[in-house]
């Protein structure tokens, strides 16, 4: 009798311990499938910030330098017709209007979606890669100067001074920042290195500017390397370069080979969107070629 009780008595102790892990494994279960939806949430709220953003971008990009302001509704650019909430949700709208204007049929131009996608991409992927909110709203800050850089450029073939100063000051804040474990960031003095960043990679591009007189390249394309190159560092910012030009050259010798003389060897083409470009490689998929040729 004894031993049976005591038998008894070990079986209910196991069941109690297989019971406590089981609480303590659904609990955690449940507190990880908390953190996913919050973190699914933000990331979900970033995009959609940069969507939102990037509805201003383009604003932005038709209003700068024509003396008209941000200020008041927006219109229709053919009709004149204010347009009114539904009509200036990112993406959404330009899909259910089907691209065109609700008040006289007119043909919006497809930059309006692109960019806001493209801004709604960059922002979902700056959180990704750095959740932190300091880091965060200074990375993002930063993109959205670049995509309203890149934007201006391909219309206007010119960088706006204002917006080249706010990527080299974020940039140059970037070198600041010093992130642990976490969410815990501090503002650090930056290494001499990062500060050096930025002047090398701008210097090959001021030189071209300088030795050709602008035919080469424009004086706004150094001075955007040079906020990129504190952004994304020395040896990024060498990648970032190459990735640049050879996107610059594919993309040149194929228009000149598919536009039918057109566009020759000798026609102006934007060069910051092929800067985005190289930075967005190094900044969103972490490739560096040093890092790759010392592997």
């Amino acid at each position: 009798m004894p031993e049976y009780a005591l038998f008894q008595n070990s079986i209910l102790v196991k069941l109690i311990l297989i019971l406590h892990v089981c609480v303590k494994l659904f609990i955690l279960r449940g507190i990880l499938i908390f953190v996913d939806q919050i973190f699914l949430i933000e990331a979900i709220g970033a995009a959609a910030l940069g969507a939102i953003v990037g509805s201003f971008v383009n604003a932005l990009s038709f209003r700068w330098g024509t003396g008209v302001g941000m200020r008041g509704r927006s219109r229709c650019m053919h009709c004149g017709h204010k347009l009114s909430a539904l009509d200036l949700v990112p993406v959404a709208s330009y899909l259910f209007i089907r691209g065109r204007c609700r008040y006289c049929s007119a043909r919006i131009s497809l930059q309006y979606p692109l960019v806001e996608l493209v801004g709604a991409a960059l922002s979902l992927g700056t959180f990704l890669v750095q959740p932190s909110p300091l880091p965060y709203t200074v990375a993002f800050l930063l993109w959205m100067t670049l995509l309203f850089l890149v934007t201006y450029d391909l219309r206007h073939l010119s960088l706006p001074i204002p917006a080249l100063w706010t990527v080299g000051v974020l940039g140059l804040l970037s070198t600041t920042l010093s992130c642990s474990s976490g969410s815990i960031c501090a503002v650090a003095v930056p290494p001499l290195v990062s500060l050096v960043a930025g002047p090398i990679i701008a210097l090959p591009l001021l030189l071209f500017s300088a030795l050709s007189g602008e035919r080469w390249m424009g004086w706004g394309d150094g001075f955007l390397a040079l906020g990129l190159g504190w952004f994304v560092g020395l040896t990024g910012g060498v990648t970032a370069l190459c990735f640049a030009f050879w996107g610059g050259a594919f993309v040149g010798l194929s228009l000149v080979a598919l536009s039918r003389r057109r566009v020759t060897m000798t026609s102006e083409i934007p060069f910051a969107p092929f800067l985005m470009f190289g930075a967005a490689i190094v900044y969103f998929f972490h490739i560096d070629l040093f890092s790759i040729l010392l592997v």
